[in-house]
């Protein structure tokens, strides 16, 4: 009987420690239900976690949703939206470029949605020889027009020509993607994308003055020209 019990005791033990087993192993996922980061380390280890990595590497870690996949961008404006659907801005900057900081900031200032490409390897050169580009760096790439070095004016003038707005429309929450290398297979993330798949209706326009009505004007047309002219005398008439 004793015998019995004890077996039976020490079932129970095990029972219970393989319930608390489960619980650790179903904590992660519920831990995942919050706000989760994607990043990659200086080995080129890609991490996910719940907490964002220490050190510089913090603000290059994407956020990601519950189910992993990257927060979407908030819708732009119409006007926005169209100059980056018909001409968008690719951004080519190197490692310490003080002329590349200014013009991340010119676009930034602007609102101007962009992609950013890398060039600091042989590869990334040659990628950026075969789209046409200089050596001279940054490169601005709107549309098919491309400015080479940090100019201001010749920026502003090529924005203002794939009419681009000369204030900042963007949304409250909007978010440059990070850069990424120039012989990247995969593109640098941007809005530019969204913005192309799905163009929001314009604005609604003002009521115009209905249309003539067509019959009217066409029996207006067909008036002889008799009777807009003045009637002679009577003595101008012959028998």
């Amino acid at each position: 009987m004793e015998r019995r019990d004890a077996i039976l005791a020490t079932l129970r033990r095990a029972g219970a420690g393989l319930c608390a087993g489960a619980l650790v192993v179903a904590a992660p996922p519920a831990a995942a239900q919050g706000r989760m980061y994607k990043w990659k380390d200086a080995a080129g280890t890609v991490h996910y976690s719940d907490m964002p990595p220490p050190g510089p590497q913090g603000g290059q870690a994407r956020v990601l949703r519950p189910d992993g996949a990257a927060p979407s961008a908030p819708a732009l404006p119409y006007e926005l939206a169209r100059a980056v659907q018909n001409h968008p801005v690719t951004l080519y900057t190197t490692a310490r470029c003080d002329a590349c900081d200014q013009g991340r900031s010119l676009l930034a200032a602007r609102g101007i949605p962009f992609a950013e490409k890398t060039v600091n390897t042989a590869q990334d050169q040659q990628q950026l020889r075969d789209i046409g580009g200089k050596d001279e760096l940054p490169l601005l790439v709107v549309g098919k027009r491309q400015v080479a070095g940090f100019q201001a004016a010749a920026w502003n003038g090529a924005l203002d020509a794939a009419a681009y707005p000369r204030k900042t429309m963007l949304p409250p929450g909007y978010r440059t993607g990070a850069a990424a290398p120039a012989a990247s297979a995969a593109p640098a993330a941007s809005a530019a994308p969204a913005a192309a798949a799905s163009l929001p209706a314009p604005p609604p326009r003002s009521a115009e003055a209905p249309a003539p009505d067509a019959a009217a004007a066409r029996a207006q047309r067909q008036q002889p020209r008799q009777q807009a002219e003045p009637k002679k005398p009577a003595s101008d008439f012959r028998f």
